[in-house]
């Protein structure tokens, strides 16, 4: 089992910038690939963006490429997400997740997720 918890959403102006964190806990977080999804109200939830267990590999949807970074730091468990030049578009409930196998832009390929973090780009 592994447990994780977002952090790090909120409000913020458009063309602003947020780091999301995610920290893991329970069994070996560095051995699992590590997605960030959205779901803003009445739509499903998409990738973001992933990054395999050592880092070595990051993934991207188009509309976060060029904007948005993943990162992992696995000595403190924690894989975070920063976001820049945010859009009004992008506001969702972002959520993290992790798998051990399988493609990362598809949500039926992990086995945990957190609870969400909010993030609101205001016009």
């Amino acid at each position: 089992q592994v447990q994780l918890v977002e952090s790090g959403g909120g409000l913020v102006q458009a063309g602003g910038s947020l780091r999301l964190s995610c920290e893991a806990s329970g069994r070996t977080f560095s051995s699992y690939g590590t997605g960030w999804f959205r779901q803003a109200p009445g739509k499903e939830r998409e990738f973001v963006a992933g990054i395999s267990w050592s880092g070595g590999n990051t993934y991207y949807a188009d509309s976060a490429k060029g904007r948005f970074f993943i990162s992992r730091d696995n000595a403190k468990s924690t894989v975070y997400l920063q976001m820049n030049s945010l859009k009004p578009e992008d506001t969702a409930v972002y959520y993290c997740a992790v798998r051990r196998s399988g493609s990362y832009y598809y949500r039926t390929m992990y086995d945990y997720w957190g609870q969400g973090t909010q993030v609101t780009v205001s016009s």
